[in-house]
């Protein structure tokens, strides 16, 4: 006769969940916080080198914004083939790939002598880093469930203030503290010193990282079903597209490409023009310039956390959105008009607080609806398209501030897109993405 196991109480068997998630994110969230807080400040510190590499090789701002941008060319068009490739051969090899790889093109910048070797760089490293920022976004989809994922998402992408918050000192310091050293100016010193880490930790990614919950073997069998079976039944909720032609025809994933552009045009345009912006508030010195833009990242951080938890308590995704796109505009509009330098910096860390918000939650929309291989495609094409806002959105600023003599009608433009946005997220069905 055999006696079959009685169904452990919902208290206990929450219980029992809550453990296996802590365990999996101490494993494997602060590890992938710290991958994207070296690949970010590799993104971004060009705005940092702007300060002194402008001056040194003749950079109009025009020059600078379109070779700030062109990151993004290179970016879009290896992404689906990145992650696709991702999906296939695991994310161990592909994510050290990525990060060894864009280490080295990012010290290469400290050897730029003219803007056409600028523009090529900038559109090598797109080509580096591609996949990395959607692979771990469908990496994560592999551990957590739809109604866990905006908080873990959010706390992920706290890598973008965090590497704001000391990587801008940290930039400023360096360029101060090296310049002129051994006859090489502050900005080549940031480029080869901030190139490193990501070459040492895209080593400790092929020792730290698993493909799947299945080869964790810090994980108990128990441990791995408790995961595996409510990956399973979040999957059988979704009507996800049933292959990559599929993806490309399906109306959802372009409104997520739009909405994704729209909040991005506001995130990039705060990150490369955040200590131009500093700048003119009057501020002088480059670690002085640091020290202050880190405080609208500090204040990003606590609005992702916060915002994240809500939405997952909730489990309510579209005004979620909404609310941090709308902020955004609103500190965007004031922080260009203000005449107090105090006023400006305040409302540049409610715009940052904003649109740093929007980029985490936003991936509740598209994940609540793909699943499979068509999550590896989708995700990456919704994530290639929105960031060609990297490409226009600096390059437009560049070129108004050229044109008008200000950064104000760049900051107005930023504005109008996040509301843009936050008007798509509202056309989202609430039933469809409210998981």
């Amino acid at each position: 006769m055999t006696v079959q196991a009685m169904p452990l109480p919902r208290d206990a068997a929450g219980a029992i969940e809550k453990r296996v998630y802590r365990k999996v994110f101490w494993r494997i969230v602060p590890f992938l916080m710290l991958c994207y807080v070296v690949a970010y400040l590799d993104r971004v510190n060009v705005g940092f080198a702007k300060l002194q590499m402008s001056q040194d090789l003749g950079f109009s701002e025009a020059v600078f914004g379109l070779g700030a941008g062109i990151f993004f060319v290179g970016y879009f068009l290896f992404e689906v083939p990145s992650n696709v490739i991702l999906h296939r051969v695991g994310a161990r090899m592909w994510i050290a790939r990525i990060m060894i790889t864009w280490g080295i093109v990012s010290a290469a910048f400290m050897f730029v002598p003219s803007a056409p070797w600028f523009y090529a760089l900038r559109f090598l490293l797109g080509l580096a880093e591609a996949g990395f920022y959607p692979g771990i976004i469908l990496y994560l989809t592999y551990w957590y469930p739809s109604h866990r994922r905006a908080r873990i998402i959010a706390v992920f992408m706290a890598a973008i203030p965090v590497s704001g918050i000391f990587g801008n000192p940290l930039s400023g310091w360096i360029m101060d503290a090296f310049h002129e050293t051994h006859g090489l100016a502050g900005w080549q010193w940031m480029f080869l010193i901030e190139a490193v880490p990501a070459v040492l930790i895209g080593l400790a990614v092929l020792f730290v990282l698993d493909n799947s919950v299945r080869e964790a073997k810090w994980l108990t069998d128990e441990e791995k079903a408790v995961i595996e079976r409510e990956i399973a039944a979040d999957a059988k909720g979704k009507d996800s597209p049933a292959s990559l032609g599929a993806v490309f025809r399906d109306g959802r994933v372009w409104l997520s490409c739009f909405i994704y552009f729209a909040f991005v045009s506001g995130q990039y345009g705060l990150t490369f023009w955040m200590p131009t912006l500093v700048k003119a508030t009057g501020v002088s010195g480059n670690l002085n310039i640091g020290l202050i833009s880190a405080i609208p990242f500090l204040c990003a951080v606590v609005a992702m956390i916060l915002f994240g938890q809500s939405a997952d308590r909730r489990r309510e995704r579209r005004w979620h959105l909404v609310i941090p796109a709308v902020m955004g505009a609103i500190g965007f509009v004031v922080a260009a008009t203000a005449t107090d330098s105090t006023i400006a910096i305040a409302f540049l860390s409610l715009a940052a607080a904003g649109v740093l918000t929007c980029a985490p939650l936003f991936w509740s929309l598209p994940t609540a609806f793909l699943h499979g291989a068509a999550a590896a495609a989708g995700i990456a094409m919704i994530n290639s398209i929105g960031n060609l806002a990297g490409f226009v959105s600096p390059y437009a600023i560049g070129l108004l501030k050229d044109l008008t003599g200000s950064t104000e009608f760049g900051m107005y433009m930023l504005a109008v897109m996040l509301v843009l946005g936050a008007a798509a997220v509202l056309t989202t069905p609430a039933k469809l993405v409210n998981r």
